[in-house]
Order: structure tokens, then C-alpha cells, then sequence
């Protein structure tokens, strides 16, 4: 991961971003790519075009991983605390 996050940074200040990704950009981004995501999934009787799919995904998770390190936040750790509220809150052996 902490290579994964590496990448995404040094590609973001290769090119300059770093001023523009601040928290409120950066969630506005995701909520955005989120969207364009969705768009694949509109129709029901229409096929996602997988290559989209894959595509916003990625954007999707760039910008969401971008913001954990300007926040100083370590995405693996979050996402494990996260794991373990869901256990709490929705447990495996309860019937939906």
C-alpha cells in the first residue's frame, strides 16, 4: 500500500496538483468520479463497459488514497477500524 500511495503522490506533484488537492477538492473529486462511476450501472437493461467501470473505480480510489495521505491518515489502518465497527454493527450471524 505505502507503494501504491508513493505512486499516486508523486504523480499528483510531478505535475503540480498538490496546491489544488485540498480536503474539500479532494472529496468533491471523489463524489464526482463516484458519479461518473454510477453512470455505467444507469441503465439496467444496458451493460457496464467493464473498461469504464475499471477506469472510474480507479479514479475513485486514487483521489480517496491522495486524501488519506494529506490527511496523514494510514488507509489500511482506517479501513481495519472500520472492519471492526461493521463486525459490531452488523454481525455475521444476524439475518438480513
Amino acid at each position: 500500500m505505502k507503494s501504491l500511495l508513493k505512486k499516486i503522490i508523486e504523480f499528483r506533484d510531478e505535475r503540480g496538483w498538490r496546491e489544488h488537492d485540498t480536503p474539500d477538492a479532494l472529496a468533491k473529486s471523489i463524489i464526482i468520479e463516484a458519479a461518473e462511476l454510477l453512470q455505467n450501472f444507469q441503465w439496467p437493461d444496458e451493460l457496464p463497459n467493464p473498461e469504464n467501470v475499471k477506469e472510474e473505480l480507479a479514479d475513485v480510489i486514487i483521489y480517496a488514497l491522495a486524501m488519506c495521505s494529506d490527511l496523514g491518515l494510514d488507509p489500511e489502518e482506517i479501513i481495519a477500524e472500520k472492519l471492526e465497527k461493521n463486525k459490531i454493527k452488523y454481525p455475521a450471524n444476524k439475518l438480513l
